[in-house]
This record gives C-alpha cells, sequence and structure tokens, in this order.
C-alpha cells in the first residue's frame, strides 16, 4: 500500500524514477513538441557546435521529473506549481533519477525540493514542486 501523502515530514524522500533516453525517445519527443533542432537529433551538427553528440530536450528531462511526481501523488492530490532549472546536459544512454524531498508542509500542500542526477552524480535538473493535497 502507498504511504499517504498527509504522513509525509520535512526532509522525507520521494520515490525514484530511472530512465535512460535513448534516440528514439528524443526523435518521439522532438515530433511531439515540433522542436527539432539538430542538437537533439544529428550527432554529426551537435559535435560540431561542440556538445559532444546529440542531447536529449530539456524539456523531455522534466517531462520525466512530472511521471515521478504524478506517479508519487497517485490520486491524493496535484502539481500546483512546478519550477525546473535546466542545470547539465542528458544524453541519450545516460541513466537519470528523478527525486526529491519535502522541504516544506502545511495542511494542504506539500512543497518538494526536487533534482534530476545522471550516472556521474552530476546534477542535470533541480526544482521546486508544490503539491495540493486533496482533502
Amino acid at each position: 500500500m502507498m504511504k499517504s501523502l498527509r504522513s509525509y515530514e520535512v526532509s522525507d524522500q520521494l520515490s525514484v524514477r530511472e530512465w535512460v533516453p535513448n534516440h528514439i525517445q528524443i526523435r518521439q519527443y522532438a515530433e511531439a513538441s515540433g522542436d527539432f533542432n539538430p542538437i537533439h537529433l544529428d550527432d554529426n551538427y551537435a559535435r560540431q557546435v561542440g556538445l559532444g553528440g546529440v542531447i536529449a530536450h530539456g524539456m523531455l528531462t522534466m517531462t520525466q521529473m512530472s511521471a515521478m511526481l504524478t506517479d508519487w501523488i497517485g490520486d491524493q492530490g496535484g502539481i500546483s506549481k512546478l519550477n525546473v532549472r535546466f542545470e547539465g546536459v542528458v544524453r541519450p544512454g545516460d541513466t537519470i533519477r528523478c527525486t526529491g524531498s519535502i522541504r516544506a508542509r502545511s495542511e494542504k500542500t506539500l512543497v518538494c525540493n526536487l533534482e534530476a542526477i545522471n550516472h556521474k552524480n552530476e546534477i542535470v535538473l533541480s526544482g521546486l514542486a508544490h503539491i495540493n493535497l486533496k482533502p
């Protein structure tokens, strides 16, 4: 049984979502978003501009963080605010861990620190989410 969100206290850890992006997901995201920037799709181009190869869209990484949150929340509440900062590149084949912790809480809201960390222990995304709890 899932732990009740109302039982979370400051500093408690959220669940973890692991994600390994691949070229197909990145292509599908480009098609869905309309963002066909060649840094995401053309390895040679991405190397020529100094990126060392294609990188995932930042918003695709944010989508994985959002999925971690909605899986964790279930039907107990909803995301009312999500602010993120893209701090590093994500490449196909990287292992990304999306997680967070409770920063503050009130009767109706949990405020969560968020981090997405790659397999090199580098933060690639950080942020803050406000979760409104259902009565």
